[in-house]
């Protein structure tokens, strides 16, 4: 078998073709890499991962430094290899260093040859086949299996006169430590939990507002396997229905941490709803109330990484993709593409079942299972 490693750089004018192409090697990438492996796919030969970062770690690799493996909310296991294994037990280790080790080790202990910096330009429908255009070479395939997140598609929603703002703009993907703000008032809009996080530190540093478009739900209490599948399963149905799909925080809640309490009580979670306009110097509510801040800092999330798939015309006049199959990750509207890390797999958990869901579907599909 050729190694990956060995194609060249510059984009070959012949098709590569091979059974499934594989788009992105974050969780859910790996993990349908593993379960196509483990149903005797060979990878470089039936099989193909690209992935359009220069080394292993997915968007774990660009998450701020602050960000350790004791304030992450959790890593999940990849299938077969526990994550333990490559992180140890010291718990101020970097995110960004972790993560990416332990994606670096499970390529290398299953042989899941990745070929990278591999970005994909466009997937054409060619009849039988499908088409994956990328800069490192042109791939012929029956199916694909995306699973490209969302860290390339960072949203900001449009205000008016955002434009004439003469402060700093930034979105959650863009901040790197909370000492880059002081001295500067830091206007934070959103209600996730990486807006809390980010809240948290910055607010120890400087002045902070916080704003968002709907009072926060706070979550009480434990958040049980029970109360987990109810979150992803009324993400699902939203994607079964072809509805653009919700954050499953959106649907728990937020938790009530230490962090939280302390938090509250130095005055941080202090909320404001959300302003109707930009100004030159900050914003303004609709009631003519004006705020003078030097940041604007957007934790309003990332939308699914998916115009490569644009000629393939899967979405619904809604914006969103009718999902089928059993953990809702194949397109209704063509078989031969599944979604995962779309919807209801998009966390680290569900990305590890709906990588397991597409290869098993696929292979079966295809006639490829053993």
């Amino acid at each position: 078998m050729r190694s990956l490693s060995t194609l060249p750089t510059p984009a070959l004018r012949a098709a590569l073709k091979l059974d499934i192409v594989v788009i992105g090697a974050g969780q859910a990438g790996l993990s349908s890499a593993y379960h196509l492996k483990k149903l005797g796919l060979q990878p470089g030969k039936d099989f193909i991962v690209l992935d359009r970062a220069p080394s292993p770690g997915g968007a774990w690799q660009y998450r701020w430094p602050s960000l350790t493996l004791s304030t992450v909310n959790r890593v999940h296991d990849l299938p077969g290899l526990g994550f333990a294994d490559y992180a140890g037990t010291d718990e101020t280790v970097r995110a960004s260093v972790a993560v990416p080790h332990y994606f670096a080790a499970y390529e290398d202990h299953f042989g899941l040859e990745v070929l990278r910096p591999a970005a994909v330009n466009v997937v054409c429908d060619r009849g039988e086949r499908l088409r994956v255009e990328s800069d490192r070479g042109l791939f012929s395939a029956r199916a694909i299996i995306n699973a490209t997140g969302t860290w390339e598609n960072p949203y900001i929603p449009t205000y008016p006169g955002a434009d004439t703002f003469s402060g700093q703009t930034l979105h959650t993907r863009d901040f790197r430590s909370a000492d880059d703000f002081a001295g500067k008032h830091v206007l934070i809009v959103g209600g996730g939990i990486s807006a809390i996080q980010l809240l948290d530190q910055i607010s120890q540093v400087t002045q902070t507002t916080w704003v968002t478009r709907t009072p926060p739900r706070w979550r009480e209490g434990p958040f049980d396997e029970e109360a987990g599948r109810a979150a992803v399963a009324m993400v699902e149905e939203r994607v079964r229905a072809g509805l653009p799909p919700r954050a499953v925080v959106s649907v728990t809640g937020l938790p009530v941490t230490p962090a939280v309490e302390a938090m509250r009580k130095r005055g941080a979670l202090e909320r404001l709803p959300m302003f109707s306009e930009i100004t030159t110097a900050g914003v303004r509510w609709e009631d003519g109330t004006e705020l003078a801040v030097d940041v604007i800092l957007w934790c309003t999330g990332f939308r699914s990484a998916l115009d490569h798939l644009a000629p393939l015309q899967l979405r619904e006049d809604s914006g969103g993709i009718v999902m089928t199959g059993r953990l809702a990750t194949q397109v209704a509207k063509d078989p031969r593409v599944h979604l995962v890390g779309y919807g209801p797999s998009a966390s680290t958990i569900g990305a590890n079942r709906a990588g397991a869901a597409a290869a098993r579907e696929l292979t079966s599909f295809l006639g490829l299972a053993s």
